[in-house]
């Protein structure tokens, strides 16, 4: 998603597409409001693919990837078949279920966000263990 948002944004990688680029592609599909749309997307994909490699906001991240990556699907891939080698839907439903698992399954062990809630729950075990201690 990461090497997604920074052809979109900035223009640079595998799919340099730029946000005009990507908003003429929008606009050539019917989407309504395409340059809002095209930096929706960008942002989204770049933005939430660095939150995934940090493992921050891992649920909400996930959700809106799977919606992203679904509509992708829907909009522009369906039509022509499965192969990816063919724009397919292979690659976008991949994404769109792994970001499923990823809402279902929650962050990792190794995440930041699971860091953080680790150190609350400690917290809070420990205060209720001496009330109840008491």
């Amino acid at each position: 998603m990461l090497i997604a948002g920074v052809g979109k944004v900035f223009a640079i990688g595998p799919k340099p597409m730029g946000i005009s680029g990507f908003a003429g592609f929008l606009a050539s599909l019917g989407v309504p409001l395409p340059m809002i749309m095209a930096w929706g997307v960008g942002l989204l994909e770049l933005v939430g693919g660095l939150l995934l490699l940090a493992g921050l906001a891992v649920r909400l991240t996930g959700a809106l990837l799977a919606i992203d990556m679904f509509v992708a699907t829907v909009l522009y891939h369906l039509p022509n078949g499965y192969p990816a080698a063919s724009n397919g839907i292979e690659l976008t439903l991949v994404l769109a279920l792994i970001a499923v698992a990823v809402v279902l399954s929650g962050p990792g062990a190794l995440s930041i966000e699971q860091t953080l809630g680790g150190q609350e729950d400690r917290t809070r075990g420990s205060s209720q263990s001496r009330a109840t201690d008491g």
